[in-house]
Order: C-alpha cells, then sequence, then structure tokens
C-alpha cells in the first residue's frame, strides 16, 4: 500500500472538508523510498530487492515445473509454458533476427517473463510496487543487452569490422559520412542501451505514481460533501488506470525485448 495512503488511513480523519485543516497529501518519490528490511554491511536490502528475487524465482520454478518432465500430451502447466515459449520465439526472436536467433531464445524468453512479473508486481496485493519502476533494475537488464550486443559484433566482423557496422551504413554517399559517422557511433553505442533502460523505468515509474495519486485522491475526498462525488470519479480513475497499467506492463516486457532482439540481429547481419 502506498505510503501516504497507509498514513491516511491511520489518521482516519484526514478528508476533503474536514475539521483539522489538512491539505491534500500529495504522493512524490517518498512512494519509491523504502526503508531497509536488513544491511549487510554497506548494503541495503530493501523492498524493490526483494520483489526482484521471488519474481526470479517465479519464472525459475515456473519453467522447471513445466519442462522438468515434458510429456508429449502436455499438461497444463507445461501447455502454458509452451505457449508463453513460443510466443516469445515466434512473435518476437524469430520474427526479428530469422532462424539465427534460436540459440537466444532461452534467454529472451527468461528476460521477458522476468520483466513482466515485475512490472505485474504493482497490482499484486502487499507488494504493490512495479520493480522496474527502481532505475537501477531496467539499467542491469539493459547493460545485460549493451554487453550482447557489442560482444557479438565484435566477435562477428572483428574490430575494424565491427565499428564498421557500428558506424558506418551502407549505401550512404561518401560525403556525408563525416557527419553521420559520429552520429551513428553516439546512437549506437551509448544512446541505445540508455533509452531502453529509461523507457522501460519511466513508464512503470509514472504508471505508478499515477494509481497512486488517484487512489490518494480517493480516500482524501471521502466525505459526507460534494467531495464524495469527485471521490468516487477518482476511484473509478484509479480502476480505469490499474486495467490501463496492466496492458502497459506487458507492452514494456514486449518492446525491451524486441528492441534487444532487434540489436542482436543487427549485430548479426552481414556486412556490406
Amino acid at each position: 500500500m502506498s505510503a501516504v495512503l497507509t498514513s491516511l488511513a491511520s489518521e482516519g480523519s484526514c478528508h476533503f472538508g474536514g475539521d483539522n485543516g489538512c491539505g491534500f497529501p500529495a504522493p512524490g518519490l517518498n512512494e519509491f523510498d523504502f526503508k531497509p528490511i536488513f544491511t549487510v554491511g554497506s548494503v541495503d536490502f530493501t523492498k524493490p530487492m526483494l520483489l526482484a528475487m521471488i519474481c526470479a524465482l517465479l519464472v525459475v520454478v515456473f519453467f522447471w515445473a513445466a519442462f522438468a518432465k515434458p510429456k508429449l500430451l502436455p499438461g497444463k502447466l507445461q501447455l502454458v509454458g509452451e505457449i508463453g515459449y513460443d510466443f516469445v520465439k515466434r512473435s518476437i526472436v524469430l520474427e526479428t533476427i530469422g532462424k539465427k536467433g534460436e540459440k537466444y531464445v532461452p534467454m529472451m524468453v527468461s528476460m521477458f517473463f522476468f520483466i513482466w512479473i515485475m512490472n505485474i508486481m504493482s497490482i499484486i496485493p502487499f507488494a504493490q510496487f512495479p520493480v522496474m519502476s527502481r532505475i537501477a533494475f531496467p539499467v542491469g537488464l539493459a547493460s545485460v543487452v549493451w554487453i550482447t550486443y557489442m560482444s557479438l559484433t565484435f566477435k562477428k566482423h572483428g574490430f575494424v569490422g565491427g565499428m564498421k557496422n557500428l558506424c558506418w551504413p551502407s549505401g550512404i554517399p561518401g560525403w556525408v559520412m563525416f557527419i553521420l559517422v559520429p552520429i551513428e557511433f553516439f546512437s549506437n553505442i551509448i544512446v541505445r542501451p540508455f533509452t531502453l533502460a529509461v523507457r522501460a523505468f519511466a513508464n512503470m515509474f509514472a504508471g505508478h505514481l499515477l494509481i497512486v495519486v488517484f487512489s490518494v485522491a480517493s480516500w482524501y475526498l471521502l466525505s459526507p460533501t460534494l467531495g464524495a462525488l469527485y471521490g468516487t470519479v477518482s476511484f473509478g480513475v484509479t480502476v480505469g488506470l490499474t486495467g490501463f497499467e496492466l496492458l502497459v506492463q506487458f507492452l514494456q516486457a514486449y518492446i525491451f525485448v524486441m528492441l534487444a532482439s532487434s540489436y542482436i540481429a543487427g549485430a548479426l547481419e552481414e556486412a556490406h
């Protein structure tokens, strides 16, 4: 539950038009700040870290249970696992990379479901926090993609060929290359991992904050005055935003893995 909403509920009387004169306690960055559960040396173990570990465990346990003893006629768990695996494999990886992408399917499947479940944590009771709204997690995953992208580029093309693959587009007149090469270098080596991380972070951050704002407003406006009408509308907006957020949570996982696949496809393509 939101820290602000918990505080309001405990106070009980802090409502619009109340006698205590309390104003609307607008949520802010405090919604993303958590007290350490425990500390090991200089490292604080917080709620987002715990949720990330739970999400990783859920992905591992689910696919282990689904495919530990595969059957020709799949049971319900195996069937769900196969549907999820095939969706990422056929709709994202093979569609983007082609047959060369077969070996990267396990990585992309793991990444897709890990990100998706971390996003879904925002609507799970007692969790109620999208882990990807903490910038460290999307940065970590984007770093894995970037390292894979760079490694494959230079492994396949060598150093000179790799730099040409990254910075020298084919079919472009030579006289514009002195402008285009620095732009391509900056775009492929710096901007790509940055935007990959920030896109996932910003959507989850903004979505969570919006839901918290309207949730707090619903409670604050709950009073035997005209504010009750506004509170009802605010609650309806909260429900609508939660439904919309479910779609965004899926789309962000999809987009992240699709972009990761497109970077790998670029690293594997033949030089021209």
